[in-house]
């Protein structure tokens, strides 16, 4: 029985990783690595294989990768530590005889000019260097970006931001969850990359324009200078280091950044991906 791992199986996408695989029904056994296990306990209720794993612990590392066959290797949440992290847990991989490593990269990382990106090419590089067969998982903008800021915006009057016309191939977090999956379970995945976005483009004025349809009311989407921006987001908490990538990912998004004509996406998960519409509905029932 083949043994697939999913790391960060405690965060928002790799719960859905480890729930998709759940719902496959096939004949695999599921190992959820986690810093803390408590915080998965219903997963050790559902069947799933538990194991302490920390990026920062290799020892960890080491013994939670024991008899895995695919690793989906979910990109750490810390910017600016993400390559060292990653680095142990491709080496740990490789020393666990791991036969497939699945990677979460970043939608169009051989020539992205965000910042989010240097990160992510680093260990696209790291994983061709280290001769384990491995797939890449460029996830492109998730919906849920932006969700979370609709209440400001309907209390404020408008949507702020810097990416001017730009378009977002917005998917959500179970969109992705689920084409991972899909890739986790198929064979003969070494060496694919896939560029995983939804099935068409948005711009932060559609955005507006949806959240004033549910709103009642007109609510505009304001563009406004990247380091305007970036201190609107640290007005409004968000960290100042994390708010100047956010702000330079919308100005590379008004360049196209974000935008894919690929439909992996769909074809991975057999349907569309989440509309924008069905998105900000959702999150205005809330």
């Amino acid at each position: 029985m083949i043994v697939i791992a999913v790391t960060g199986a405690s965060g928002q996408l790799g719960r859905l990783v480890v729930e998709a695989l759940l719902k496959s029904k096939t004949e695999t056994r599921i190992a959820a690595l986690v810093r803390d296990p408590s915080k998965v306990a219903d997963f050790g209720e559902k069947g799933v294989d538990v194991r302490k794993a920390d990026y920062d612990a290799p020892e960890t590392l080491a013994a939670a990768l024991e008899g895995v066959e695919r690793l989906l290797l979910i990109s750490s949440s810390e910017v600016g530590q993400r390559t060292r992290q990653h680095k142990a847990a491709i080496d740990a991989a490789k020393a666990a005889g791991v036969k497939l490593i699945a990677y979460t990269s970043i939608l169009n990382a051989d020539d992205s000019p965000l910042a989010l990106a240097d990160e992510h090419r680093e260990t696209e590089a790291y994983l061709e260097e280290s001769g384990v067969p491995y797939v890449l998982l460029r996830h492109g903008w998730y919906t849920e970006n932006y969700m979370g800021a609709i209440p400001a915006a309907v209390e404020n009057g408008a949507v702020y931001g810097c990416a001017g016309d730009g378009r977002f191939s917005f998917a959500t977090r179970k969109d992705y969850a689920e084409a991972d999956a899909a890739v986790l379970l198929k064979e003969g995945q070494a060496g694919k990359v896939y560029e995983l976005a939804g099935a068409r483009g948005y711009t932060l004025s559609e955005l507006a324009a949806e959240i004033s349809a549910h709103a009642n009311k007109t609510i505009p989407y304001v563009n406004i200078p990247e380091a305007a921006y970036s201190d609107a987001l640290v007005k409004a908490g968000i960290p100042e280091p994390f708010a100047a990538i956010l702000a330079n990912s919308e100005t590379g998004a008004s360049g196209g950044a974000l935008f894919t004509k690929s439909h992996d996406l769909s074809d991975l998960i057999g349907r569309s991906s989440t509309t924008l519409a069905e998105s900000v509905a959702v999150a205005m029932q809330d």
